[in-house]
């Protein structure tokens, strides 16, 4: 693998056209077929764009999602959604709830993965959301308590990864925004994300935004995963606390801030992995964004991936490579 390796979080801006196809399904003014087939478009469009802009490691953008916690919960059984709760802003999601025993029923990201397999060469990294942000974030009237709900929804997710695994995915990111925002739960965190990757072959990262990474470092280390990929240009690129200890793992920096619309420059973006370079080698260094991309234009997002992939190269041939 080259050095400094491009990559994504996640999500990427629906385009137009499907968001009036999802408004017209949802008003069931077209059959499922023609929706599915409009997804199938969406996602091919998607990576046609990531590999446009020099994305080595690369996912679908998540067309087919709704919300991250949101999707799974759909897809569980065990499950219900009791309507929409503010996330930030106007954006929203249908917050889910525990009403009985939560079960493994049907695979989650399988047929996902196989398609955009089927469609691009370069890599492809597929983002989960985990146990812990998923409980978190909904209901519970069933579990005795939160570290139960978790655990059980930790060898559901199990299985999930073994299936992808068996279907040919090599790299998986669990996405645990929550885990910063609660950092008296931690321990049980670690917990739950060694149930969930028990048995599983392949790199695994968990992506981090939100919340004060101090509070949760150096505990962070704990967790069995390759990866932590993190915001940092949203945070100034401050570093710091990361140097208090060894950093052990592999460091998915986040470089471009997805919450503004300013298209950070090639410069701008390699000196802030510059930073990154105080507290990992240059080959366990991986670029990314901060997070995913969906609250930003389309044209913008593309442009600061473009930009990310050129800062990507031209730190490369600093090292020679």
């Amino acid at each position: 693998m080259v050095l400094f390796p491009t990559s994504i979080i996640g999500s990427y801006p629906r385009p137009k056209w499907l968001q009036d196809k999802m408004a017209e399904f949802a008003a069931k003014k077209i059959s499922e077929q023609e929706m599915q087939s409009a997804f199938d478009k969406a996602c091919i469009e998607t990576i046609r764009e990531h590999e446009e802009a020099g994305v080595e490691i690369l996912s679908d953008g998540e067309m087919r999602r709704t919300e991250m916690t949101e999707y799974f919960a759909e897809r569980i059984k065990g499950f219900t959604a009791y309507g929409p709760v503010r996330v930030w802003g106007n954006n929203y999601y249908n917050k889910p709830a525990i009403i009985s025993e939560l079960d493994y029923s049907q695979s989650l990201l399988v047929e996902e993965f196989k398609f955009i397999k089927a469609n691009t060469s370069r890599g492809i990294k597929v983002p989960i959301t985990g146990p812990y942000t998923i409980i978190d974030w909904s209901f519970d009237e069933h579990y005795k308590d939160k570290q139960e709900a978790v655990m059980k929804l930790a060898k559901i997710e199990n299985e999930e990864l073994k299936a992808l695994v068996n279907a040919g995915a090599s790299f998986i990111q669990i996405d645990e925004p929550a885990f910063s925002t609660r950092p008296e739960e931690i321990d049980f965190a670690v917990e739950a994300i060694k149930e969930m990757v028990r048995g599983v072959d392949a790199k695994l990262a968990i992506h981090i935004c939100y919340g004060e990474y101090d509070k949760i470092y150096p505990a962070l280390l704990d967790f069995p995963v390759d990866q932590f990929t993190l915001e940092f240009a949203n945070r100034s690129f401050r570093v710091d606390y990361l140097k208090e200890h060894e950093f052990t793992k592999e460091l998915g920096f986040g470089c471009i801030d997805v919450h503004n619309k300013n298209v950070e420059s090639v410069d701008q973006i390699v000196a802030g992995l510059k930073k990154g370079l105080e507290i990992v080698p240059p080959e366990k260094l991986f670029v990314n964004p901060d997070c995913g991309l969906k609250m930003i234009s389309r044209d913008v997002a593309k442009q600061k991936l473009s930009n990310m992939c050129q800062a990507a190269k031209k730190l490369r041939k600093e090292h020679g490579e």
